[in-house]
């Protein structure tokens, strides 16, 4: 255990060993925050305090937390069963999954993005009754408005009941409401009960298709606690501890589900800075932080002011820009006990440069920042690509950048949220579709003729231009007709494998859905193996971006009845007049060196040797205020507000925070002229912090740093790909297997991600674990049991009055917990309806499953196992020399068996007369975590074939388990040494990759 305390500082010291009580842990940038958090969660397991699964820690992106959890991990010396680390939104919808039915909610809801939201108020515009918000022209802006108010009443966790009843009472005293004119108060108070209804019928629009949206999330589960006690009481007998990061970004409906849940016992811990609360667009309150001195005035403070990122010269000018929030600060509110000091403290040695950088206009600002780059990655030999940042106060600021870094050679990687469709090789996807459903799209078609692994010179493409326009055809017509059009024959000669290639897809586009269509356009067309054959930062990207599309139409097809490409390129249409780009998952750790271009917001959590905070100009940045469209009334506004500039603070600590990444160099530019007859002024923050003396004024005509700018591009030296994140820090299974199967597939598969077509056996196996696992849950549901309680835990009692219904059983067992007409209809809630090879084969296997189903009912009816776990993740650490591996798996389910544990994985092939030890691998390997992980013997596994309901069982003997550890310990370091030799024969057959592969046999 002493190396989970080593190398902490006094401080952080102390907020690691805290026991029981509330705690506030203020921490300041770079101070080593998540440190604290992921050595506490693994010092209260090592010491016996808690156990994983007894341990609640919250933070509020998906990226956040799995860093989390993989450090958490790190520090653990097995791994771990069901380490609840979460956002917020994760947390709730697993409990909404699990107890909705408590509440009334449907098991199977669907959760809404802002898109569907939209599209959903759309198509139901004329339910709306309208009046004062009755659009005169484009709905569009109307409807985000609306969804955006609705967002923010649910962040204060107002209810559309709350809302009306609120509106309705001012009827009565309309009188009190507005002074002067009677008139106007009428008015108002006919738009808040137009707002207060309206809200009304999207909740109920939400309700009756089973819908929930983010907000919805954290209310349903502020109910569930608040009205169904013994399920409060469950979660607080199991979660002993609470942490809960970046506490100034929870708005107030998170905060109070975090106090519902951590009482009486109150062991609840935040780690927060007041001076880095920059979400308020979202809902975030950062009188949270302020709030909880007075929710837990005997909650013990620790403040980390060791800065372990930043120069002190950096950071004493961020401490004094940012005390000019005072006194709106938590350092001011509690200077009166004088228990706070916020200055950072630089534990690095020396000082950090702080320029300020002036262009004459806006092409000569960003090529100076360009240039200065340039300058310090050769000054500066220990730096590489990775150590620089431009930071912007918006997406659209960073373009110029963009195109300056492209032209002089330096590789950069954009971290936009938005912008999937914009992206050219998303563009050429997006182009064959259209082709598909319109042959005569001349522009889509010119999109794909221009792709390189066609070879269409320029030339010739020109000419059939000429062609379209001299005869009147769509381009399409012209190189169809190309005997009449009497074309060059090598012309000719390229034309018809294209014209083949539509003709194929046009008759699949027909019959399969958007999501089947693509890859086979991938690898048909020669574009994967275009993109496989050079691995290059751009490629890379490319294929990641492939990868987010095959989600994005994914997700079509699991929601719509109609998944073909006509209704997907419809809803495209649809996302656009809604103002959506296409969401964005960029990887900032992914690939070789580069600049990285963020937003400031996008910085957050991220640290750089050298920051550029770009387009520092009034109404830049600090942006001017704009309004919520439709205010929040303030009697329903439950945050406490305080005094003073509110949008000036936010931009302020949005700067600070921009400011307090940079590790040696800070560097802020701006150019007085932007284009336009007005000219800019310097950013107020330029002159705040003390700078703006520093700026040296362009004479007329002054180049500047132009000749500079005209050096030839930097030539970077390529990275090794499989290093620097690209190997996985953690593996599976499945990728054990692939490996073992053939190191160069799993080169495709996990390391250039290459996206492949999906399998029928895929989409039925998906089906039938999904029906099982919710079958599953619904009897420990109606038994009153709940999930799992291997752990100790007793069941919640059942509810009076309450859904849950308690059935004893009889000499058979359970019988009657659940119908078959309910596993049916499970069965339909979950059925995978893409990669079947035609619809007759679709509906063989429909009913296949059914009467799979049908058969596990009628065997197990009387007698259901008792099914302790189901899909039971697991984190696993092997040990080898100095060298820890992490492997992850989740067993389909985990039974109560003679006294201990019987570990189940289904499988829908067919059943084998005897298994081999490569069979056996699997669940050799769940034996092996289970061992370590769970307090309880594993006393059996089980393969059960779905095919005939029979089941392999069988138990790793010693010699079985030290071998699997052998061959996984072999397996990870051959892949950490960037070991993929091809390995051609039979498997070729099947591989997913043998259309790319030059070495298939």
């Amino acid at each position: 255990m002493n190396n989970l305390l080593e190398n902490l500082n006094p401080e952080q010291l102390k907020a690691v060993l805290h026991k029981d009580g509330s705690r506030l842990i203020v921490a300041g940038a770079g101070t080593g925050k998540t440190t604290v958090i992921t050595r506490r969660i693994a010092y209260l397991i090592e010491s016996g305090q808690a156990k994983p699964e007894e341990i609640l820690a919250l933070t509020f992106t998906e990226k956040a937390a799995s860093e989390m959890a993989e450090r958490a991990e790190g520090r653990l010396p097995y791994g771990y069963f069901d380490l609840w680390i979460s956002t917020f939104h994760g947390f709730a919808e697993r409990l909404l999954k699990e107890h909705g039915l408590a509440i009334g909610l449907p098991g199977d809801f669907k959760l809404l993005n802002e898109f569907e939201q939209w599209a959903l108020v759309k198509k139901n515009l004329d339910k709306f009754k309208l009046d004062y918000y009755r659009p005169l022209g484009n709905p569009t802006k109307f409807i985000h408005a609306l969804l955006k108010h609705f967002s923010r009443a649910k962040d204060e966790d107002v209810s559309p009941a709350a809302y009306l009843e609120y509106a309705e009472g001012l009827k009565e005293n309309l009188d009190g409401m507005l002074s002067g004119n009677d008139k106007i108060a009428e008015q108002e108070i006919a738009r808040l009960n137009e707002v207060a209804n309206v809200y009304q019928v999207y909740q109920q629009l939400l309700l009756d298709n089973n819908y929930l949206d983010f907000g919805d999330l954290i209310n349903y589960v502020l109910k569930l606690f608040r009205e169904r006690p013994a399920i409060l009481e469950k979660y607080r007998r199991q979660f002993k501890y609470i942490l809960l990061d970046e506490f100034q970004d929870t708005n107030w409906a998170q905060y109070e589900l975090v106090k519902i849940l951590a009482a009486p016992a109150n062991n609840l811990v935040v780690v927060g800075d007041d001076d880095q609360s920059i979400y308020r667009f979202r809902g975030a309150s950062m009188s949270n932080i302020l709030q909880f001195n007075k929710d837990y005035p005997e909650a013990a403070k620790i403040v980390l002011v060791k800065n372990y990122r930043s120069a002190q010269n950096i950071l004493d000018l961020a401490y004094e820009f940012i005390k000019r929030n005072n006194p709106n600060r938590l350092e001011c509110q509690l200077a009166e006990s004088g228990k706070l000091n916020k200055k950072l403290v630089a534990q690095n040695k020396g000082e950090g440069a702080i320029e300020v950088i002036q262009g004459a206009d806006l092409a000569e600002e960003v090529k100076l920042v360009v240039d200065k780059i340039v300058e310090l990655k050769k000054r500066d030999k220990t730096a590489t690509l990775n150590d620089f940042a431009i930071l912007v106060r918006a997406n659209d600021s960073a373009n110029d950048f963009m195109a300056e870094l492209a032209r002089r050679g330096l590789s950069y990687i954009f971290g936009a949220s938005r912008g999937l469709y914009a992206k050219p090789i998303i563009m050429d996807a997006i182009a064959y579709f259209k082709l598909l459903d319109n042959y005569h799209e001349s522009a889509a078609l010119w999109r794909i003729l221009n792709l390189p692994f066609f070879a269409f010179s320029e030339r010739e493409l020109v000419e059939l231009n000429q062609l379209a326009a001299k005869t009147a055809r769509s381009l399409y017509e012209v190189i169809s007709d190309g005997a009449a059009l009497k074309l060059d024959g090598a012309l000719a000669k390229k034309i018809k494998p294209v014209l083949a290639l539509i003709s194929k897809h046009s008759a699949l586009a027909r019959e399969k859905s958007a999501v089947e269509v693509l890859p086979a356009f991938l690898e048909d067309s020669g574009y994967l193996k275009f993109l496989a054959k050079t691995e290059n930062q751009k490629n890379l990207e490319a294929i990641s971006l492939l990868n987010q599309f095959l989600k994005r139409l994914s997700a079509f097809a699991s929601a719509s009845d109609d998944k073909s490409v006509k209704a997907f390129l419809a809803e495209l249409n649809l996302e656009r007049e809604a103002g959506e780009a296409g969401s964005l998952a960029p990887d900032l750790e992914a690939g070789p060196e580069a600049v990285r271009l963020l937003t400031v917001h996008g910085a957050k959590g991220l640290e750089f040797k050298y920051v550029f905070i770009a387009n520092l100009v009034d109404k830049r940045f600090p942006t001017t205020l704009r309004g919520e469209p439709i205010e929040l009334p303030d009697a329903l506004v439950k945050e406490i507000l305080p005094a003073g500039d509110i949008h000036l603070e936010e931009e302020r600590r949005l700067f600070y925070v921009a400011m307090t990444r940079a590790k040696q160099g800070l560097y802020f530019s701006w150019a007085p002229d932007y284009g336009g007859k007005v000219k800019k002024k310097a950013s107020r923050f330029l002159t705040e912090l003390g700078l703006v003396k520093k700026i040296v004024p362009l004479n007329k005509g002054d180049k500047g740093g132009l000749k500079l700018m005209e050096k030839e591009p930097l030539k970077i030296p390529p990275t090794p790909f499989v290093k620097g994140g690209i190997i996985p820090s953690h593996f599976s299974y499945s990728q054990l297997a692939a490996y073992s199967a053939c190191p160069y597939q799993y080169r495709f598969a996990h390391i250039l991600k290459i996206p492949v077509r999906g399998k029928e056996t895929f989409s039925f196996g998906k089906t039938m674990h999904a029906t099982l696992q919710k079958l599953f849950i619904l009897i420990n549901e109606k038994k009153g049991l709940g999930q799992a309680e291997l752990f100790g835990n007793p069941p919640s009692p059942p509810l009076s009055g309450g859904v849950r219904q308690v059935f004893p059983p009889d000499k058979g067992g359970l019988r009657g917990v659940v119908t078959l007409d309910e596993i049916l209809k499970l069965y339909e809630q979950s059925w995978v309806d893409d990669w079947y090879e035609s619809k007759k084969k679709k509906q063989q296997r429909r009913q296949q499953g059914k009467e799979i189903l049908k058969a596990f009912y009628e065997k197990y009816k009387g007698n259901w196992p008792e099914a302790l776990h189901l899909e039971k993740k697991f984190s696993w650490k092997i040990t080898s020399g100095e060298a820890d591996y992490i492997v992850r798996g989740a067993v389909d389910r985990i039974d109560k068996y003679e006294g201990g544990l019987k570990l189940v994985d289904y499988k829908t092939g067919r059943p084998k007369d005897k298994l081999t030890f490569s069979d056996k691998e699997q669940l050799l390997i769940y034996q092996l975590a289970a061992g370590e992980l769970f307090r309880e013997e594993v006393k059996a596994l089980a393969f059960y074939y779905l095919d005939d309901n029979s089941e392999a069982e069988f138990l790793g003997s010693a010699k079985d388990l030290e071998k699997i550890k052998a061959k996984i310990i072999g397996v990870v370091e051959e892949i950490k040494q960037g070991k993929f030799p091809p390995q051609p024969g039979q498997l070729c057959d099947w591989c997913d990759f043998n259309g790319i592969c030059e070495f298939r046999n």
